[in-house]
């Protein structure tokens, strides 16, 4: 993890990880899957809250995702129109994009912040293809929630042990640590079902 975001988040803590996970989502190069499971590292320590820290990244996050669909709403479509032929972008394809975003995309919005360079580019696809902002909002905003919640809580349950893993492997074997405890959660979770 960039020591530069480490130092930012240790020194400025909500207003830091808010900034960070914000501009992330723009675009600015930040890793925001560390940056997360850092801070659920700082909230074992205990040297930020729980609850200020899921709210700081969901609103970072939220704020970061309303940001690019604006763009992609209000910019996109000339773009795509000025630009088609170097993107190979069409008004057909734009239509394509339209219509599969209708009936698929907002599933991508959910799960889309879990994979890196989609959740940069999402929103500004989404927002090109007129998404409706109230179906944008539902499933962009309950991915952002899920994905501050799951990093969050990896890089809490991890504590030390993130810290010497981030450093020697860094964002591949922190999602397979998160894939882990997804995993082993949905069984736990399953097992208590069936008992109850």
């Amino acid at each position: 993890m960039s020591e530069f975001v480490q130092g930012w988040i240790t020194a400025y803590g909500y207003a830091a990880l808010f900034g960070i996970l914000m501009f992330g989502i723009v675009g600015v190069p930040f890793p925001d899957d560390l940056t997360l499971a850092f801070s659920g590292y700082l909230v074992s320590v205990g040297y930020l809250n729980a609850y200020f820290t899921l709210i700081s990244a969901f609103l970072g996050s939220v704020c970061g995702i309303t940001v690019s669909y604006g763009l992609g709403h209000f910019l996109g479509t000339s773009v795509f129109e000025k630009y088609g032929r170097i993107l190979h972008v069409n008004p057909e394809k734009l239509k394509t994009l339209h219509d599969w975003y209708g009936r698929f995309g907002k599933w991508s919005l959910l799960v889309g912040y879990f994979v890196a360079g989609v959740r940069h580019f999402n929103a500004l696809f989404a927002g090109a293809a007129k998404l409706q902002f109230s179906v944008f909002a539902l499933f962009a905003y309950s991915g952002a929630f899920l994905w501050s919640l799951t990093l969050i809580s990896t890089g809490y349950v991890l504590g030390k042990e993130w810290v010497r893993i981030s450093e020697y492997t860094g964002t591949k074997t922190l999602i397979a640590a998160v894939v882990m405890s997804l995993i082993v959660a949905l069984h736990v979770f399953r097992k208590k079902r069936s008992n109850s």
